[in-house]
C-alpha cells in the first residue's frame, strides 16, 4: 500500500512538473525586459575588425547588431577600459598589466590578431587602440550591452555602475560573470541592472531543470549566456585537456543543450544567448536547440544569416 503511495506521488509531481515547464505562466509572471537581442556581437565582432576597439562596434552596430558584449578592467589612474584580458600579451604582445598603467601608457593592439574562437582565423583594422567605455555609451546610447567583470574589483564594479547611471543605461546594460562571489558584488552595487547567470547558478539551474524543480523556483537572471557545445575542437580550442577530450564535450553537450529547458527559460522571459557561433552551420544549430539569441564574432555573417532567413528574424 505505501509502495502504491509512493508511486501515485511521484508520478502527481512528475506530471505536474511537466505541464509546468511547459506552462510556466502559471506560476511566474514573464519578464519584460527592456531590449530582446537576437544578434549579438561577441567583443564587438571580433571576426572582422579588432576586438573591442571603437572600429569594431561601429562596424556591429552599422551590420545590425542588436547588442555589444564586452569585458571591463580598470586603468591605473581609474579609467574603464575595453578588454578581454587584463594581461596585455596576447592583445598587443607585451606583458603588461591594464591595472599596472595608466590610460596614456596603454600599448596599441597587434596589427594582425587571432580570433580566439575560430582558431587559424585572424583580424585587422585601422583602430588599434583600447576603447573608454564612457565613450562606448556616448556613441550607442540606445544598444544593449552586456558587461562581463572577471575581477572582483569594488573600484571598477562602482566605475561601471555610475557610468551606467550617468548615461541612464540601467535597463539596456547587463551585469556578465562566471563568479557568483563577483556577481553578488555587482548585483549589491547597482540591482536595477539586468544579470546573466554565472556558472555555479548555471549548474544550480540544470540541477532543478533535471530534478523536476525549475518550474516551481522563481529566477532573478534575465539572460542566460552559455557555450554552443558543437564548437569545441572544431572552431574553438580550449586551454583545458579535459575540454579536448571528445567524449567529455559530448557529453557535456548532451546535458547542456536542452530544447525543453532553453524554451522554458525563454516563456519565463529569459533571454538564451548561445556563442561563439563563427559558421552558419552553427548558427542554425543555435537557434534549433533553442538560443533566443547568438552571438557571432561576425557581425556581417549573423546579419546575412537572419536576412536569408527571415523567418528566424
Amino acid at each position: 500500500m505505501a509502495n502504491c503511495t509512493h508511486l501515485a506521488v511521484l508520478g502527481g509531481y512528475t506530471l505536474t512538473s511537466v505541464y509546468l515547464l511547459k506552462n510556466p505562466q502559471i506560476l511566474h509572471r514573464k519578464k519584460r525586459p527592456a531590449f530582446y537581442c537576437k544578434k549579438i556581437a561577441h567583443r564587438g565582432g571580433s571576426g572582422e575588425r579588432i576586438e573591442s576597439t571603437m572600429e569594431a562596434f561601429t562596424h556591429a552596430a552599422e551590420q545590425g547588431t542588436e547588442m555589444l558584449e564586452m569585458d571591463c578592467h580598470l586603468t591605473h589612474d581609474g579609467f574603464v577600459v575595453v578588454s578581454h584580458d587584463e594581461n596585455l600579451l596576447r592583445q598587443t604582445g607585451h606583458d603588461v598589466t591594464i591595472s599596472s598603467l595608466n590610460l596614456q601608457d596603454l600599448p596599441l593592439y597587434k596589427e594582425r590578431l587571432e580570433v580566439t574562437f575560430y582558431e587559424g582565423r585572424y583580424s585587422t583594422g585601422k583602430d588599434r587602440k583600447f576603447a573608454l567605455l564612457e565613450d562606448v555609451f556616448k556613441k550607442f546610447p540606445e544598444m544593449p550591452i552586456s558587461i562581463e567583470i572577471k575581477e572582483n574589483n569594488h573600484e571598477l564594479i562602482k566605475r561601471v555602475s555610475d557610468l551606467v547611471k550617468r548615461y541612464n543605461r540601467e535597463g539596456i546594460t547587463v551585469w556578465a560573470s562566471a563568479d557568483s562571489t563577483i556577481m553578488k558584488q555587482c548585483w549589491k552595487m547597482n540591482g536595477s541592472m539586468p544579470y546573466s547567470f554565472t556558472m555555479s547558478r548555471g549548474l544550480l539551474l540544470l540541477l532543478l531543470f533535471y530534478t523536476g524543480l525549475l518550474p516551481f523556483v522563481p529566477i532573478g537572471e534575465s539572460l542566460l549566456q552559455f557555450y554552443l557545445m558543437r564548437i569545441f575542437n572544431r572552431t574553438f580550442i580550449p586551454d583545458e585537456a579535459l575540454l579536448r577530450n571528445k567524449l567529455v564535450v559530448c557529453l557535456i553537450e548532451k546535458i547542456t543543450m536542452r530544447k525543453s529547458l532553453f524554451r522554458h527559460l525563454a516563456a519565463r522571459g529569459i533571454q538564451v544567448h548561445l556563442f561563439v557561433c563563427n559558421t552558419e552551420e552553427d548558427i542554425e544549430a543555435a537557434l534549433e536547440v533553442g538560443a533566443t539569441g547568438v552571438m557571432s564574432d561576425y557581425p556581417t555573417l549573423l546579419s546575412s544569416y537572419f536576412c536569408k532567413n527571415r523567418s528566424q528574424d
